[in-house]
């Protein structure tokens, strides 16, 4: 079973930058295709940020991170990386990773994937 650990989280004021990085261990990414990044604020349904694939590290991106955040990957440390810049008001979310083998129409659902970590709080203050 993967388990998965987010961290990089923190508070931040409006324009500013954080990176996030999501590590697995046990059987590690290898056994998944796919590696996402969702967020999920309070009331509010979880939401897909962006997604990477391996080997090609083919990203896909939501609409409202497109240009301003960056997946990444490190297939020897079994790391994923968002680098997050620009960042606004209403990116303020718990950001959690998960692995999947789901095709691309997919990768934008929650039920998609498996293993979720415990996530790490992204806060931005305007």
């Amino acid at each position: 079973q993967v388990q998965l650990v987010e961290s990089g989280g923190g508070l931040v004021q409006a324009g500013g930058s954080l990176t996030l990085a999501c590590t697995a261990s046990g059987r590690a990414f290898s056994t998944y295709g796919i590696v996402g990044w969702f967020r999920q604020a309070p009331g509010k349904d979880r939401e897909f940020v962006a997604a990477i694939r391996r080997p090609s590290s083919t990203t896909y991106y939501s609409d409202s991170v497109k240009g301003r955040f960056t997946i990444s990957r490190d297939n020897a440390k079994s790391t994923v990386y968002l680098q997050m810049n620009s960042l606004k008001p209403e990116d303020t979310a718990l950001y959690l990773c998960a692995p999947t083998t789901a095709l691309a129409y997919r990768l934008s659902q929650s039920d998609a994937y498996a293993y979720w970590g415990q996530g790490t709080q992204v806060t931005v203050s305007s």
